[in-house]
């Protein structure tokens, strides 16, 4: 079965590599998500891409978001529920706390350009990338949900603690998982214990 990683803002394909050489997955993607944000980078744009690219698979597969990923990967599981057999969701908010976005961007605005070097965008496009996020609610739409899911979360990632236990009590099929070691790049932080989790839960 394939498993899909999504990283975060912030971050790049590669930082799945960690929990893959750690685990036992045979059939890995780990997309380049700002690839598809070349025009206007927005996060509809990498909806759309990720929609495209995965369009004419035929199994279900299971989608494994952080952060910006896990915000994508709830997206797509409600969009296209049939080819999603499993949901692992890290670091996720269900609804984007828009002081917090504004909060984030207004630090962006005060970086440097070279701040943004190692994070595959640039300050203005991530700023733009993030601004294009600050509506998105997925409450209302979250009893539509099936299939299993693992909401994973970084003890220290104190940012999101209280988003992963309400979306565990949300998606009652769902499993909880606080990482004590971790914060909220829990893929850079506790590959093993990530990768661990994972063999477990599929």
């Amino acid at each position: 079965m394939k498993f899909v990683f999504l990283h975060g803002l912030g971050q790049s394909a590669q930082d799945w590599q960690a929990v893959i050489h750690r685990s036992s997955l045979s059939d890995v993607d780990c997309p380049d998500l700002f690839s598809f944000a070349a025009k206007s980078f927005t996060y509809s744009d990498i909806l759309s891409g990720l929609e495209r690219l995965y369009a004419n698979t035929s199994e279900p597969f299971v989608l494994c978001g952080l952060s910006l990923g896990a915000l994508l990967a709830l997206d797509y599981t409600l969009r296209h529920p049939n080819q999603i057999s499993s949901l692992f969701l890290i670091g996720a908010q269900y609804k984007v706390p828009t002081r917090l976005i504004d909060f984030q961007n207004l630090l962006f605005h005060c970086m440097p350009e070279k701040a943004f070097a190692g994070m595959g965008l640039s300050k203005h496009n991530t700023i733009r990338l993030s601004h294009s996020m600050r509506t998105l609610d997925f409450s209302s739409k979250l009893s539509e949900i099936r299939c299993p899911v693992t909401v994973i979360c970084g003890a220290k990632d104190h940012a999101n603690l209280k988003a992963a236990r309400q979306l565990h009590t949300l998606l009652p099929q769902s499993h909880l998982h606080i990482i004590p070691s971790a914060g909220h790049e829990v893929n850079k932080d506790a590959p093993e214990t990530l990768a661990a989790l994972i063999q477990i839960c599929i």
